[in-house]
């Protein structure tokens, strides 16, 4: 009896967690379409859920990949065979979590009222235009002819202008700012993104010529040994 009622719970949860997603998940369909009221309501109001944001970035990196193997070379010529997988998941998952913390970082000396989680959500919400308009027109590209590649050009900038809106609208509703002190620290977090990508490579810099002169040392000493 106590194994029935055991499974009869799991059941209920799991079914519970699936509903909490796929109503986190809609919502996403409501903030692209009203984005002051629903991103505060995404975070104020617990509308939103990490899982629903994770799930909106996976498939942003799934359409970045779907778009450069099956948009039509009229449209876009890639060599698939030259494509790294990895580094096409990083150009948006490290420009991602790099916007995320610096954000955090600057927004939190400057009375912010987002959490890190808090941003992070608010990004992964307003990527939501990009799958959604990328899907079809890499569809549609390969029944399209050259006279009416302008049309994919012109969608396809849609859909980045729009998550670029959404993430402004984001960051305004999340940290309680107006609209020119949330320009003035989209700017500082631009640039901040600037400075820890140079202080990073300048980090990796100096450590592989750090380690490059142990090697040769190395070498060179037991050149001498023998």
């Amino acid at each position: 009896m106590s194994n029935f009622v055991t499974r009869r719970l799991k059941k209920l949860t799991l079914k519970a967690t699936y509903a909490h997603f796929f109503d986190t998940l809609k919502y996403a369909f409501y903030v692209i379409v009203h984005p002051a009221d629903g991103f505060w309501d995404l975070i104020h109001a617990k509308r939103g859920s990490y899982s629903a944001a994770n799930f909106i970035v996976f498939l942003t990196l799934l359409t970045q990949i779907w778009r450069l193997r099956f948009t039509s070379f009229v449209v876009m010529n890639v060599h698939w065979e030259n494509v790294n997988v990895f580094e096409e998941f990083a150009t948006i998952l490290l420009p991602l979590g790099i916007f995320c913390v610096c954000n955090w970082a600057l927004t939190t000396l400057f009375d912010g009222k987002g959490h890190l989680g808090d941003i992070y959500m608010g990004t992964a919400y307003a990527l939501t235009p990009y799958p959604l308009i990328q899907i079809p027109i890499i569809i549609v590209s390969n029944f399209v002819t050259r006279d009416e590649v302008a049309f994919y050009t012109i969608f396809n900038n849609i859909s980045i202008v729009w998550c670029g809106i959404l993430i402004f609208m984001a960051m305004m509703m999340i940290h309680q700012y107006g609209f020119f002190k949330t320009l003035m620290f989209t700017i500082f977090t631009i640039f901040g993104m600037l400075v820890f990508i140079f202080i990073v490579l300048l980090f990796f810099s100096m450590i592989s010529q750090g380690v490059a002169y142990f090697v040769s040392l190395g070498r060179e000493v037991i050149f001498r040994l023998n």
